[in-house]
Order: C-alpha cells, then sequence, then structure tokens
C-alpha cells in the first residue's frame, strides 16, 4: 500500500512538471502572457507535490513540511490570479 501511495504522489509530481513544460514551451513560441503566468503557477504546483512526497514518504515523521507546501500552492494560485487580473486591465 505504501507503494502505491509514493507512485501516486511521483506521478502527480511528473503531470504537474510535465504540464509547466508544455506551458513553458507554448510560452517561448507565443509570448503570450497568460502562458507565463500558467507556466509559473505550475511551478509552484511540481513545487508543492515535492514537497508532499518528501514529507509523506520521505520523512514522515521527522519534519512536518505542511507550511511549506501551503506557502506553494499559495504562490501558485497567487501567481495565477495575479496574471488574471493583470491581463484583464
Amino acid at each position: 500500500m505504501e507503494a502505491v501511495k509514493s507512485a501516486v504522489y511521483l506521478l502527480c509530481f511528473a503531470a504537474s512538471l510535465l504540464c509547466m513544460l508544455l506551458l513553458a514551451r507554448s510560452y517561448l513560441r507565443s509570448r503570450s502572457r497568460l502562458l507565463l503566468w500558467s507556466t509559473l503557477c505550475f511551478v509552484a504546483l511540481a513545487i508543492n507535490n515535492l514537497l508532499l512526497f518528501v514529507d509523506v514518504v520521505v520523512l514522515p515523521t521527522q519534519v512536518d513540511l505542511l507550511p511549506l507546501r501551503q506557502l506553494s500552492a499559495l504562490a501558485g494560485v497567487g501567481v495565477l490570479l495575479y496574471g488574471f487580473i493583470w491581463d484583464a486591465g
């Protein structure tokens, strides 16, 4: 069961990393600012998923990384929200 949890956490990290790379590639081609904000959001979400894996699988009882995970998720959503407001104006 622990191996399944580890695999799911790593797959979530890989999916967010892949989304980040695809968005960055699209941004470099089109220079659309919305793609830039989305890329930065997925950078933070990939960090969040990596911290989740480290917190739950690698260091389950030694360190609590919940504040860092919440901060990275907030940063990702905040960057995307800022991008939406910036491009709407």
